[in-house]
């Protein structure tokens, strides 16, 4: 059974950044996932729907952005590692959540619009104004 298991998650002043990993895990079918599915972070604030916040592609290349966070975060993934990145800058309050990790067997651009095959258990993000 893959697990994704997501860390780096915490408190931080307005403006401040986080680094958020998420690892994959299940022995040889998580490395295969990790490899070919795309992969990409959701969040959800309290009272809110989950929404979607960045994917990147299996191989890396190409990576998607919701319209809230562009400029202020970036995507990676380490297949070597089985491990995704979301590198967190300038946050503001209204990126307090609690973000999930998921992956899929899609194109990357289309992560956006489905619930992910696979979803972590989240790691709540908290940020003072």
């Amino acid at each position: 059974q893959v697990q994704l298991v997501e860390s780096g998650g915490g408190l931080v002043q307005a403006g401040g950044s986080l680094r958020l990993s998420c690892a994959a895990s299940g022995g040889t079918s998580s490395s295969y996932i990790i490899r070919v599915y795309a992969m990409g972070w959701f969040r959800q604030a309290p009272g809110k729907e989950r929404e979607f916040v960045a994917a990147v592609s299996w191989s890396g290349g190409s990576t998607y952005y919701a319209d809230s966070v562009k400029g202020r975060v970036t995507i990676s993934r380490d297949n070597a590692k089985n491990t995704v990145y979301l590198q967190m800058d300038s946050l503001k309050p209204e990126d307090t959540a609690v973000y999930y990790c998921g992956a899929s067997p899609v194109p990357a651009s289309q992560f956006a619009g489905l619930d992910p095959s696979y979803l972590g258990q989240g790691t709540q993000v908290t940020v003072s104004s």
